[in-house]
């Protein structure tokens, strides 16, 4: 029986997921299967097989959300270990062989992800606000939360979770469902993948929408008492990461962070104006 089945959902961006697969063919773990669920890729299901060729087994995934598409590759996978990655990381050789070593029953691993700039020496201010907060794993597993871009789980364990839910943060939900359940989260740096940052403020914009309104969802049912701490929590929160961003080593030059910092505060007070317009409907 294959060890190891590796979950990959994607959706229009054929180029990743070839890079993403020959990285897979070079992983010092050798007994492993790959899954590509396709999300309804705008190229259409035969070029994804293309694609793919025979690296990995593609499964449609006709429902929208990466929810169903890792559900769907969940459902064809027959590894009794699951490792999770997306289609735009870049996985390191030992990635494998370092998420099953610290993998045990009732242990969900938590790996590195490293942000990645199109053009090292010249990163642009989107990319320099994601290098200091996005994909920060070991801090989210504090928070009872591990990436599904990067993570190692038992099938048996995951079974018992259940499936990953739509309209919440699914890793998020699926993450804090583990916990509830006695599941422990374990980061682990030296399980490593790689994950391209954003590079614009439109791109920042669409993620930032989206993970708005997958809060909002998660969050429903709170009191007004609750909400109202949260919104001035993320109205005060600029002013903290601020010094955090000013501080950071991951990024350099005085002028980058500056223009960093300006679209932290840009991008935080958007996110509240959205709350706020949630809150109303």
């Amino acid at each position: 029986m294959t060890c190891v089945s590796v979950i990959i959902p994607h959706r229009d961006d054929c180029e990743n997921l070839v890079l993403c697969l020959a990285l897979l063919e070079r992983q010092t773990f050798r007994d492993f299967e790959i899954v590509v669920a396709d999300n309804n890729s705008a190229c259409g299901f035969a070029k994804v097989l293309e694609v793919c060729g025979a690296r990995a087994r593609v499964v449609p995934a006709p429902l929208e959300g990466a929810a169903h598409a890792r559900n769907a590759a969940l459902a064809a996978a027959i590894g009794p270990n699951l490792a999770f990655i997306d289609s735009d990381c870049r996985p390191a050789e030992t990635w494998l062989e370092r998420g099953l070593k610290t993998l045990r029953d009732g242990v969900v691993v938590a790996g590195k992800v490293e942000v990645l700039f199109a053009n090292p020496p010249r990163p642009t201010a989107a990319e320099a606000y994601e290098a200091v907060f996005a994909f920060d794993n070991r801090r989210y597993v504090r928070q009872d939360f591990c990436l599904g871009c990067n993570m190692f789980a038992r099938r048996a364990d995951l079974d018992r979770v259940g499936p990953f839910r739509t309209g919440a943060p699914e890793d998020l939900d699926w993450s804090r469902r583990a916990v509830r359940l006695g599941l422990k989260l374990v980061y682990d740096d030296s399980v490593v993948v790689g994950h391209p940052a954003r590079r614009d403020w439109p791109e920042l914009l669409r993620k930032n929408r989206r993970v708005a309104g997958e809060l909002h969802h998660l969050r429903r049912g709170q009191g007004a008492l609750a909400w109202a701490f949260y919104l001035v929590a993320l109205a005060a929160s600029p002013f903290v990461h601020a010094i955090k961003l000013a501080s950071s080593r991951k990024i350099s030059g005085f002028r980058l962070k500056l223009e960093a910092i300006a679209l932290l505060f840009r991008l935080r007070w958007r996110r509240l104006s959205w709350f706020m317009e949630l809150l109303r409907t």
